[in-house]
C-alpha cells in the first residue's frame, strides 16, 4: 500500500544521526544487522506476549539497539537511538502512498468489495493509515502488533476471514511471497502476489491495477 525510505534501516539511521555527535556509519551497515529477531522473523511460534504498544516496542528497541552495538556504536547512544525509533519509523511525514492505491481501492469498493488490511506492523498502524487518507477504506484492519500473530502465520488469517464475515469470494494481494501468497494459500485463500519480478506464483501482477484485473475475472 505504501513505503517508508529505508524502512527500519533508514529509520534507525535517522535516530542515530539525531542523538549521536558524530558517526562513520552507512544505512548498508545497519541493513545488514536487521534481518533476525523482529516477531515477523519468528512468525510460526506467534507473539501475543506483545500485543501491547509498550512491550512491542521494548522488544524491537533490544533488537534496533544490539544491531548498532555489533557496528560498534557505544551502548548508551545504541539504547537512546534505539527508543527513539518508536516515534520516527510511524511517523506519516516519511510514508507515501504508491500510486495505484487509492485509485483501485476505490474501484474495487465501487464493485462491492470490501476491504480488510492483514499487516505486519508496527501498533500505531491506524493512526498512520489515517493520517495517509487509508483507514477510511478498509472495514478491518487485522495488525500483528495488536493481535500477537504476524503472517504467515494460519492465525492471522484466520482472524481475517472473521474480520470479513467468512465472504463467499476472497482473495489476498500483497507483495510477500512467504507472509502473503504462501501464508494466504495454506489458509485455503487465493492470493496474488504484486510487485515482485520474477515470482513463481500462479498469479501474479505488476501492480495493484493488474490485480484488480484479475479479481474482476468471474
Amino acid at each position: 500500500m505504501g513505503e517508508r525510505p529505508g524502512m527500519w534501516s533508514g529509520a534507525l539511521m535517522q535516530a542515530l544521526d539525531e542523538v549521536a555527535d558524530g558517526h562513520d556509519l552507512e544505512r548498508s551497515d545497519i541493513a545488514g544487522q536487521l534481518s533476525a529477531g523482529f516477531p515477523w522473523h519468528e512468525h510460526q511460534i506467534g507473539h501475543p506476549c506483545l500485543n501491547t504498544p509498550d512491550l512491542w516496542w521494548a522488544h524491537l528497541a533490544g533488537i534496533l539497539s544490539a544491531a548498532l552495538k555489533r557496528r560498534g556504536v557505544q551502548p548508551d547512544t545504541a539504547d537512546l537511538a534505539a527508543r527513539a525509533v518508536r516515534e520516527i519509523y510511524p511517523d506519516p511525514t516519511y510514508w507515501r502512498l504508491f500510486d495505484d492505491t487509492l485509485p483501485v481501492l476505490g474501484a474495487l469498493s465501487g464493485d462491492g468489495w470490501s476491504h480488510v488490511l492483514v499487516s505486519n506492523h508496527v501498533p500505531e498502524l491506524d493512526g498512520l493509515l489515517a493520517a495517509l487518507g487509508l483507514r477510511e477504506r478498509f472495514s478491518t484492519v487485522v495488525n500483528s502488533a495488536v493481535t500477537g500473530y504476524e503472517k504467515p502465520h494460519p492465525e492471522a488469517f484466520r482472524l481475517a476471514l472473521e474480520a470479513a464475515g467468512h465472504p463467499r469470494r476472497v482473495w489476498m494481494i500483497g507483495d510477500s511471497w512467504t507472509a502473503d501468497v504462501r501464508g494466504a494459500q495454506a489458509s485455503g485463500i487465493p492470493a496474488i502476489h504484486v510487485r515482485t519480478d520474477g515470482s513463481i506464483a500462479e498469479r501474479q501482477a505488476k501492480d495493484l491495477y493488474g490485480a484488480a484485473v484479475i479479481v474482476a475475472e468471474p
